[in-house]
């Protein structure tokens, strides 16, 4: 059994690995229709085969204290141009209100004070990055899970998104807030939290203030920072960008 399990695991490390050489660079490119093409495409890609090489609920792995790093970079926004981000900043995110929406059949409207209230789970991982970088660093905060619970999802419900304040592209509506999107079974995964601290102090602005996103099992991309909304969906199709 152990075997098995650590040959799927090499093997989900090789894909995983084919796929951050494709994306190496990801920062710089994304702006370009056929690299975002790309980009999609080797993102589904890599989670088919995960999904197929790997049990639904393994763990990634997990490190000690002594694994941490003195220095864990900061990639992509390291803060939002955003009047109301940084209003948030200002009063140190008393004022700040996660919203969750959408699917769900009980909205909510949490602050930062009433997630740290909540049930948390720590956990020391890897982020790797599709730049071709990697850093282990300390995650504290709410398992994603159990706030889905608390808004009761609908049954038509398939996909969880977050809403960021940082842009990805400037619109006037501004529709081109960065978004990133994870399905039921990422959302569920025990290692899925919604961190506000990092290395035993409150999440950085570098790294995402005052919530990020912890999807272990997936590359650096999908961490999303500055997450302001969580919106529950059932396609893609009605979001800026699809």
């Amino acid at each position: 059994m152990k075997s098995g399990i650590s040959r799927r695991r090499v093997l989900a490390g090789l894909i995983s690995g084919a796929g951050a050489v494709l994306l190496a660079g990801c920062d710089r490119l994304t702006q370009s229709s056929g690299f975002g093409t790309l980009l999609r495409n080797t993102g589904k890609l890599t989670m088919n085969s995960r999904r197929l090489l790997l049990d639904r609920q393994l763990l990634a792995p997990e490190y000690s204290l002594a694994d941490l790093l003195p220095v864990f970079r900061a990639n992509s926004t390291q803060a939002p141009d955003s009047e109301e981000y940084n209003r948030l900043l200002e009063n140190d995110f008393t004022d700040w209100r996660l919203k969750v929406d959408g699917l769900v059949q009980q909205p909510l409207s949490l602050s930062l004070a009433e997630l740290k209230r909540l049930p948390s789970r720590t956990q020391i991982t890897r982020h790797d990055c599709v730049e071709g970088w990697s850093a282990i660093g300390q995650w504290q905060g709410v398992p994603l899970g159990r706030i889905l619970d608390f808004a009761q999802l609908k049954p038509s419900a398939r996909y969880v998104v977050f809403h960021c304040a940082d842009e990805l592209e400037a619109t006037f509506d501004g529709s081109g807030r960065y978004y990133e999107g994870i399905d039921l079974l990422d959302a569920y995964h025990p290692q899925t939290l919604r961190a506000y601290a990092m290395n035993g102090k409150n999440l950085p602005v570098a790294h995402g203030a005052p919530l990020g996103l912890r999807v272990e099992r997936q590359p650096g991309y999908k961490q999303a920072k500055f997450v302001m909304r969580i919106e529950v969906i059932s396609t893609f199709e009605t979001l800026w960008g699809g």
